[in-house]
């Protein structure tokens, strides 16, 4: 089947003729005599293209396009009409109609328009799905991971991301702070609005509050001109503070302001601006011990933790760790070319008895690792960091300095030579690998 096509027309005659004709070009068709029931159609079914008189008993089809637009915007329609005008037709192409035909000359015509209409529908729909799919990067329903403790936090996420409530998310480095947040975002109804994270702990005091704020021109020596700050990139959507314990005392109050009345101040202005704005924060402190000790405003930790929601170590949910690694062997080694790269029983048993300190993100970069340094066909166990090596069974003859020497060489290779790159997919300091080069006698590449 080529699509389906909906012909609204008031002469009953013209919509069987008209849909014999496109039934024989292998499409379905659907038929309805006024407005209001090819809308209905629309609704219930997968339409394609509507075919639709301009002339209806309780609508113009000019006018009708609009409203067939905005139920589905990939929808594209062609009026037809007995006696065509500029003006309608001009009004036609406006409101997004594919085409405009006067009846009688539409019979060579129609087939070859309905062809080119379907080719742009399905250029459309391609386009949606990839838009969808890059979205459902952050739906809950994507988080990958069947433990109870997770699953616990999903179902309360899931309840809260419907409000506008404030919401800290508690957890160590590693955990999905971030993707939680996302998620909470796409699935509430501030969905189509921006989201927007900052770390804090990536910044200075001063350099924050101008991140945060925004400031005017002349506020200090380099700011030229006006500056947007990450609030009013917010506004109408999400503003998540990750490592919101990081944040100076004093950058703290300006922060509360927000949180009470949805305002604040621009870096060297006077003026006040109001912003809507739902945060959300995410720490690996201990925030509200950090509050009664006065290292953080305890006013603000209470205002904060309106809703908490704890995510769990990975080290406490070792059920889950089989379906992030092989989440992210597929990941890495569809980059690299080689999909048939297997996740062994060995290496599995290995990861769970590992602690992962790191959590998720040490895991993404022990799998980023090991398919640079595994051969085409299996991860391989002694391509795995020297800190899981007590947890590892060894091969008989294994000479852990000439691995180590071989995985250097393999990741240089791989890095075409670039240092900073191989230190971090070995997990070493830059200095640490100069001086394995020189000890392994390893040439540059």
């Amino acid at each position: 089947m080529n699509g389906i096509v909906l012909i609204i027309d008031d002469e009953k005659k013209i919509c069987s003729l008209l849909s014999r004709i496109i039934e024989l070009e292998g499409f379905k068709t659907l038929q309805a005599n006024t407005g209001k029931d090819g809308i209905k159609l629309l609704k219930t079914n997968d339409v394609d293209v509507v075919i639709s008189d301009v002339k209806l008993p309780d609508v113009n089809g000019v006018s009708l396009v609009k409203d067939i637009k905005a139920i589905k915007s990939y929808v594209e329609v062609i009026n037809l009409t007995a006696y065509g005008t500029i003006s309608d037709g001009v009004l036609a192409m406006k409101n997004g109609a594919f085409d405009y035909l006067v009846k009688g000359d539409d019979n060579d015509k129609i087939i070859p328009l309905l062809y080119k209409a379907m080719d742009k529908v399905n250029l459309q729909k391609r386009v949606l799905q990839l838009e969808d799919k890059t979205t459902r990067k952050y739906y809950f329903d994507t988080i990958i991971g069947q433990s109870k403790a997770l699953k616990e936090a999903i179902e309360i996420s899931k309840k809260v991301s419907k409000t506008d409530t404030t919401v800290l998310l508690l957890g160590e480095t590693g955990t999905g702070k971030e993707v939680f947040a996302q998620s909470i975002h796409y699935e509430s109804l501030r969905a189509s609005k921006p989201f927007v994270a900052l770390n804090c702990s990536g910044f200075s005091a001063e350099l924050l509050e101008s991140e945060l704020f925004g400031y005017k021109a002349g506020a200090f020596t380099g700011a030229n001109k006006d500056k947007k700050g990450l609030l009013e990139e917010a506004n109408g959507g999400t503003l998540f503070l990750d490592e919101i314990g990081e944040m100076h005392l004093d950058l703290q109050a300006k922060l509360l302001r927000v949180l009470e009345n949805q305002s604040f101040i621009k870096v060297g202005d006077t003026h006040t601006q109001q912003v809507n704005v739902r945060i959300l924060a995410a720490t690996n402190k201990d925030l509200k011990a950090d509050a009664a000790s006065g290292k953080f405003r305890s006013d603000l930790y209470y205002r904060l933790s309106v809703f908490t929601i704890s995510l769990p170590p990975l080290r406490e949910r070792k059920s889950d760790i089989a379906a992030l690694a092989k989440y992210y062997l597929k990941e890495f080694s569809t980059k690299i070319n080689q999909p048939k790269i297997k996740l062994s029983d060995k290496i599995l048993e290995v990861f769970k008895k590992y602690n992962w300190r790191g959590n998720i993100r040490e895991l993404k970069n022990v799998i980023e690792r090991l398919v640079i340094l595994s051969n085409e066909n299996e991860l391989s166990i002694s391509a795995l960091p020297q800190e899981f090596f007590e947890f590892a069974p060894m091969e008989n003859n294994f000479n852990l300095q000439e691995v180590e020497k071989q995985h250097i060489q393999k990741v240089l290779a791989h890095t075409k030579g670039n240092k900073t790159e191989t230190s971090r997919l070995l997990g070493i300091g830059l200095t640490t690998l100069y001086r394995k080069l020189e000890e392994y006698g390893i040439s540059e590449i």
